[in-house]
């Protein structure tokens, strides 16, 4: 098979595969590979390592027309041939883009999102969602930490002691969970807040402090995820977190429902409570954010704290993120040449991250959702 790279839009500093992963398409699978100039130098990777690892440069016209496979992050607004079969695999978080989808229903185009691929012990290694979160609650906890005016361990000088910093993080997830490990490292005073009660052990496990709100639902069939809740038990929980908040020198926020708006937890009154020098990180910014003050792509300034929605942290350490989803590229592609044309329209992991077929919306979820907007 002959597999395509593509350059990514101008913003995306992360690239689908990097030099050490060609190698592994080349012995293992037996591809041939080919990318586009300038492909990973926004990830540190030149053209020339893409060379030394047995890959031939090729151009992006020439790829969209002759390749079997192509491997982009994001592909909306490429110049796709209509009449050329194509199987595109992606990362497009579809639940909450379905709108624009449309766009990419050509004759004979093929997509796969691989943040649709499901939570199984079988598909733990294409688990793109897991890979770029943890590099977003590290790098959270570092962008705070160098906006934030003090410290944040306990400091004790003959001038004095300054007290570690207090840090909340929202949503103990995967970014959660690895911004709570980043900020005990650092030696901060740390509370978690989540809905799902499961998540106790675990963050308690890391030094943290659970905050936990009675009367939470949860559904073991979300996949680790959280869900919808109720109007009296978001009203004790935005009370709770209000507390928490105002107490904070540092709020992380990590709380997404897939498909859906993120869940709003921080007020505009809780964030005027903070001390003058706080820092907000929002990490579910792409989805509207769990603060109110909360603009996607952008660092707000209210009342002295800083607030910055950014829900692509992760392309600010681009050479590790691409290492990271060029391998799960790799194993999804493994995967999908190991089945025969018949056993992929039953295969569990390719049905539910297939999302076009032949230019034919066919993933369940989407159209579900699309109905769901008609009616």
């Amino acid at each position: 098979m002959k597999l395509g790279i593509l350059k990514e839009r101008e913003e995306e500093t992360r690239v689908s595969i990097v030099p050490a992963v060609v190698q592994r398409f080349i012995k293992e699978l037996s591809f041939e590979v080919y990318f586009e100039s300038g492909v990973g130098q926004k990830a540190g990777f030149s053209d020339g390592d893409y060379m030394k690892a047995g890959a031939a440069l090729m151009g992006r016209d020439e790829i969209l027309e002759l390749l079997d496979i192509i491997t982009i992050i994001n592909p909306f607004d490429t110049p796709f041939q209509p009449n050329s079969p194509k199987t595109v695999i992606s990362i497009l978080n579809p639940l909450f883009r379905t709108g624009e989808l449309g766009k990419m229903t050509h004759s004979n185009l093929t997509l796969f999102s691989l943040d649709m691929v499901p939570r199984s012990t079988k598909a733990q290694a294409m688990d793109v969602l897991s890979s770029v979160a943890s590099i977003s609650g590290y790098k959270a906890v570092i962008k705070a930490a160098e906006l934030y005016g003090s410290v944040f361990p306990m400091f004790t000088t003959a001038a004095g002691t300054i007290r570690p910093a207090k840090v909340l993080i929202i949503g103990a997830g995967v970014a959660g969970l690895q911004a709570i490990a980043t900020a005990r490292r650092l030696g901060a005073i740390v509370h978690v807040f989540d809905v799902r009660s499961s998540a106790k052990e675990e963050v308690q496990s890391l030094g943290a402090n659970f905050i936990e709100v009675e009367g939470a639902a949860e559904n073991l069939n979300a996949g680790g995820y959280a869900i919808e809740q109720s109007q009296e038990f978001l009203e004790k929980q935005r009370a709770l977190i209000d507390k928490y908040v105002s107490e904070s020198a540092i709020v992380i926020t990590t709380a997404n429902i897939p498909g859906k708006r993120a869940p709003l937890l921080i007020e505009k009154s809780s964030v005027e409570k903070m001390k003058h020098g706080s820092v907000i990180i929002d990490l579910a910014a792409e989805q509207g954010g769990n603060c109110a003050l909360t603009v996607d792509q952008q660092t707000v300034t209210h009342h002295g704290v800083r607030i910055v929605g950014d829900s692509y942290l992760s392309r600010e350490l681009a050479e590790t993120t691409s290492q990271l989803l060029a391998t799960n590229y790799f194993n999804f592609l493994k995967h999908y040449v190991q089945l025969d044309t018949i056993s992929r329209t039953d295969d569990p992991i390719l049905t539910a991250s297939m999302l076009i077929q032949d230019g034919e919306l066919v993933n369940e979820r989407i159209l579900s959702i699309l109905n769901e907007e008609v009616c």
